[in-house]
């Protein structure tokens, strides 16, 4: 196995955290269908440290007409996002003029906010049914995989964008550099791209192994990623740490020729230098606080079980999968959960068939205990709640620490 973006030959894996299915792939209830299951095992570039895993399942079972993700589904996303695109029209004039091309558009919570101010928009996503949606919002979309090829074809057409942006999309990429060309060549020369992703210090400070699936293919840090920028003559200019996704950044990429590197670019450079990103040692200790997270939440759902606890989970998101298939949580823990998204809504979680209703079930059976799978979202998930704690109904997080909240 090689690196996916130097290309250097990748060691032994750092973390296995065995066979698991493919996140979100959710089975209909009167699907009898078994699930495949695939390796899930984290390896570390020896070369330029990009974590990253063996790419066993092709982008085309992951982001086909049913991929089930809607990042309009989120409150606190939508108010993240079109904050993003309220500043960045600000900052740079956009107008009419201007063009922006979001890749990875969905269903068109970000876009649709360019689109609102007057800006031409263009989406790119290869999922038909999230595209459609964004289409209702009003935004045109290309349903395709965005790289170098259909960056071309884009070209062809009179597209050159002042403005990219890729939100939790770049670790979703099994060929990073056909990828960033796309963006290389897409890009006007005084244009800016931006990519929003969580960052490796933070999973490896955290412990949140529950990001980690097949749908991720690297885990980024910005050590890794200059190099590949720098290979298509693009810098990072600038970067903002966001509390997204348990710790994530946004990149500010620029072509060389019009921009430098940035102060706080360094700044975060020498934070994950602090961190050890280019230390094996660091890796193989993140592999031991995982396996101690799994058994602390064995542990927590075992006690709430053995007091009588009727436990319902809050969100189906694809760390769900992860979580539960490593943790060996299923059904006899946990007797149901909600999601807001119908598209998971009359489906089970892949691997362990916990059920999946709409968020009014709660309501209607009260179980003692709501566990929040979403958990990088829960102060938005507790605030709608707040009904079923005044009823006595307690709330709890998986991670980073298992734990009820107060």
């Amino acid at each position: 196995m090689r690196c996916r973006s130097c290309r250097a030959v990748l060691g032994e894996p750092v973390l296995d955290l065995g066979l698991t299915p493919i996140a979100n792939a959710y089975p209909r209830l009167d699907d009898p269908s078994t699930e495949q299951l695939h390796p899930l095992r984290l390896h570390v570039c020896p070369a330029c440290f990009l974590v990253q895993i063996e790419a066993v399942v092709t982008r085309e079972t992951h982001f086909n007409a049913d991929y089930a993700y809607r990042s309009g589904a989120s409150s606190s996303w939508r108010a993240h996002v079109e904050a993003y695109a309220r500043r960045m029209i600000d900052e740079l004039a956009l107008g009419p003029g201007s063009t922006v091309v979001e890749v990875g558009s969905n269903d068109g919570a970000l876009a649709s906010a360019f689109v609102a101010a007057g800006v031409r928009t263009l989406g790119v996503d290869p999922a038909a049914k999230a595209a459609g949606a964004a289409g209702a919002k009003g935004v045109e979309t290309v349903i395709g995989f965005f790289g170098a090829q259909l960056a071309r074809e884009l070209e062809a057409r009179g597209v050159a964008a002042d403005v990219m942006c890729a939100n939790n999309v770049l670790a979703h990429v099994p060929d990073l550099d056909d990828f960033v060309e796309g963006f290389a060549q897409l890009l006007k020369p005084k244009g800016v791209a931006t990519f929003e992703f969580p960052l490796v210090v933070d999973l490896l400070a955290g412990g949140s192994y529950d990001t980690i699936y097949h749908e991720h293919y690297s885990y980024l840090s910005l050590t890794a990623l200059e190099p590949l920028f720098a290979r298509h003559g693009l810098v990072v200019a600038d970067v903002e740490r966001l509390p997204t996704h348990g710790g994530s950044a946004r990149l500010f990429v620029r072509h060389c020729s019009a921009a430098g590197r940035g102060a706080r670019v360094e700044t975060l450079a020498q934070e994950e230098r602090r961190a050890g990103l280019s230390d094996l040692a660091v890796y193989r200790a993140f592999a031991a606080k995982v396996a101690a997270r799994r058994e602390a939440l064995r542990a927590f759902i075992r006690d709430l079980k053995k007091d009588g606890q009727r436990i319902a989970a809050y969100g189906a998101p694809a760390k769900a999968t992860t979580l539960l298939a490593y943790c060996g949580i299923g059904r006899e823990s946990i007797d149901y959960a909600v999601d807001r998204a119908e598209t998971k809504q009359g489906r089970r979680i892949p691997g362990v068939g916990i059920e999946i209703s709409p968020p009014q079930r709660l309501w209607d059976e009260t179980p003692d205990v709501v566990l929040i799978l979403a958990w990088n979202l829960w102060r938005e998930i507790a605030a709608d709640l707040t009904p079923l704690v005044e009823r006595g109904v307690r709330l709890a997080v998986p991670m980073p620490e298992p734990a009820l909240l107060p």
